[in-house]
């Protein structure tokens, strides 16, 4: 099946103006100037789109996403759905990363491998990180460098919880042992090798990550961490941490714009800057007691809401 895509403001992702695409098999096989007249030649059907007016650009990734669900803060009845093909297409994304949460007893990895496996057919890249919020933290084979080095989809370990009550309350040294464990894997398999934290609202921020870069041979680049605008000096110390070559992960959510412009002023690394909706994750609000006062579930639209307000606001 040939496809022609013309008149469209093309972006891959930089600014390419007013161009044409040429789609063959589902894949592109040209961007730039296409002489349909060429195409006819070839004596075989095509479909032409008029896209003028509209904009092209790739797909988002989706860094953070949980395809199974996620929550049960509030007990089974909070349990959150799993991902749709549909719920991604609408808001734009077509790469994901897919983890678990709070909960590796109920939700299983094996499960989301199987729903990573599906969406691909569907039409979607997927990838997904072994381990949980726990340490020690689950896995298929039976560790983290293994399920790395030997389940094609595994890109790293996740979402190892930090400065939050949830989490496992690992020492810097438990953690030191899961960042290079997956950095080896990472290594072996050809893969990125990341640590995906999801960070809560303690007070310790991200003081465990600094101390692990302090102490051990590991590098920053290794390290992702996500949920960084709970409070300004939680994002003050995830700027900092960035400066030594960490990635950091902005939650969308209605002031995902605020945000980013605070981190361009003040000199964070746009290089090492995401952004993630946390899809079907839950949204639980707790006290200063730690109770749960209640919930909602992160939507994936919200990202493409928030890019879109993004660059509309800096055009």
């Amino acid at each position: 099946m040939i496809t022609l895509i013309k008149n469209a403001e093309v972006y891959a992702p930089e600014s390419l103006g007013k161009q044409s695409i040429l789609i063959f098999n589902d894949k592109i096989a040209k961007i730039g100037d296409i002489n349909e007249e060429s195409i006819t030649g070839i004596g075989v059907d095509y479909k032409i789109i008029d896209a003028g007016g509209y904009i092209i650009t790739p797909g988002f990734i989706d860094p953070h996403i949980h395809l199974v669900g996620g929550g049960g803060e509030g007990g089974f009845a909070t349990r959150t759905p799993e991902v749709q093909l549909s719920d991604l297409i609408q808001s734009g994304i077509t790469s994901v990363a897919g983890l678990l949460g709070t909960d590796g007893t109920t939700r299983h990895l094996e499960s989301l491998l199987a729903k990573a496996r599906g969406l691909e057919i569907e039409g979607i890249s997927t990838y997904i990180y072994t381990g949980n919020y726990d340490v020690q933290t689950p896995t298929i084979t039976g560790n983290v460098k293994d399920d790395a080095i030997l389940i094609d989809k595994v890109i790293g370990t996740a979402e190892i919880a930090i400065s939050d009550s949830r989490s496992g309350q690992p020492s810097v040294h438990e953690l030191a042992k899961i960042v290079g464990q997956t950095r080896v894997g990472g290594m072996l398999s050809g893969k990125a090798g990341i640590t995906h934290f999801h960070t809560g609202p303690g007070k310790a921020y991200l003081s465990i990550l600094h101390q692990l870069l302090d102490e051990y041979e590991l590098p920053a680049s290794n390290l992702h961490v996500t949920h960084v605008t709970r409070s300004k000096a939680l994002f003050d110390d995830a700027i900092k941490l960035a400066s030594r070559g960490a990635f950091v992960d902005i939650t969308a959510d209605e002031e995902t714009f605020e945000w980013i412009a605070y981190y361009k002023k003040n000199k964070g690394d746009m290089s090492k800057l995401t952004i993630s909706s946390d899809g079907n994750g839950s949204l639980p609000v707790f006290n200063e007691a730690g109770e749960l006062l209640g919930l909602g579930v992160a939507s994936t639209r919200t990202m493409y809401e928030q890019i879109v307000k993004t660059i509309k606001a800096e055009s």
